[in-house]
Parts: C-alpha cells; sequence; structure tokens
C-alpha cells in the first residue's frame, strides 16, 4: 500500500492538472480555448483543493485536544445532522447526506465542533460510504477510549441519481456501533431515537 508521504511525492504539479481538465474537456466534446472555458481548468483545480482537503487533515490531530472537567458526566453526547458532501471513489460524483455521530465518554469529551471537522477529514476525500461510516467511528473510538461509539450516515449518492438507474430521491444509511452501542440495545434504541431513528426508518 503507498503511504501519505509517497502520494504527495507522486502529485503532478498545478499546471498538470489544469492540462488533464483540458483534455477531459476535449474528451466531452468541447473547445477548451473557448472563451467560457479559459479559465475553467484553474477553477476546476482550486475547487479539487476544497472537495478533497480532507487528504491533507490528520483526523486524530483534530480530536486531540479534549476536556476532562465535565464534574462527571458520563451520559451519551450526541451531535446529529451534521451535512457532509464526499464524491464517490467510483464514478467522482457527489455523495451528500447528513452524519449523526454519538458516544459514551469515560473520563473526557471532545469540543463539539471537532466532531464536525472529524466528519469533513474522512468525507472531504473519495469515498464509499461505508468505509466514510467505519473510518469516524474508529477514529473516535482509538482517540477518545470512550464505552461506546455509534455512527449514523444518511447519503444521497449522485452516481445513481445523475447517471446509471437514475433514482433520485433515495437515502442510503450505514452505520457503525462500537462498544456498549453494539452490545446493549437500549442504550443503541436510545441513541437511534435521539437522531430520529434511520436506520429503521420507513419500515
Amino acid at each position: 500500500m503507498t503511504d501519505d508521504k509517497a502520494l504527495k511525492d507522486l502529485r503532478p504539479s498545478r499546471d498538470e492538472a489544469e492540462d488533464a481538465v483540458r483534455t477531459l474537456l476535449r474528451w466531452a466534446g468541447e473547445d477548451p480555448n473557448r472563451e467560457g472555458l479559459l479559465d475553467t481548468p484553474s477553477r476546476v483545480t482550486k475547487a479539487y483543493g476544497e472537495w478533497f482537503r480532507g487528504y491533507n487533515e490528520d483526523p486524530a490531530e483534530i480530536l486531540k485536544r479534549t476536556f476532562e472537567e465535565v464534574d462527571g458526566y458520563d451520559e451519551m453526547v450526541v451531535l446529529k445532522d451534521i451535512r457532509f458532501e464526499s464524491f464517490c471513489e467510483h464514478h467522482m460524483a457527489p455523495i451528500i447526506g447528513h452524519a449523526h455521530v454519538g458516544y459514551l465518554p469515560t473520563d473526557r469529551v471532545v469540543g463539539i465542533s471537532k466532531l464536525v471537522r472529524l466528519v469533513n477529514a474522512y468525507s472531504k476525500r473519495l469515498q464509499v460510504q461505508e468505509k466514510l461510516t467505519a473510518q469516524i467511528a474508529n477514529a473516535l473510538h482509538e482517540v477518545l477510549n470512550p464505552r461506546g461509539v455509534a455512527v449514523v450516515l444518511e447519503g444521497e449518492h449522485h452516481c445513481m441519481s445523475t447517471r446509471g438507474v437514475q433514482k433520485h430521491g433515495v437515502t442510503m444509511v450505514t452505520s457503525r456501533m462500537m462498544g456498549i452501542f453494539k452490545s446493549n440495545d437500549i442504550t443503541r434504541q436510545e441513541f437511534l431515537k435521539l437522531i430520529g431513528n434511520p436506520v429503521n426508518r420507513g419500515s
């Protein structure tokens, strides 16, 4: 497997990336020298820098700063409806949806903005939703060492809604339960109730 440093060493220059966009424009049947497309290669590479900025972020570093002065608080912490935008690694089409993240702390908690940043760090990469769900949960479990972690993602996949079967309004739901959320049905159901139970919605 190629490591992160090797990948960065292999990264093409900005000029090479812009040339690749011009090639795709020609392949699509366009003229990259047309007035309206002259700045498109520059705009696309800049947009890619924003859409895939997660490759430059370290999720463990994001969760590193925690708080221990919580007066013994040991109940569930849940942040729901975190909007995320990612891209399917098979067609590079958008995946747009919401993440719901919960954990049961031991002796420390993390700032809620860090949970949003964690979701962004993994979603701003080429992804499959199942992998994205597991990565978010695993990072929380490994860094915070809580009694349990629960992550549910709801996403609309534009690789299916804008091409192929072209089925609109379909939401994919994935979940990862760890620790007490996996072993204790009451705790798991409490979390699902708090987020609106997307796992069983419509059943």
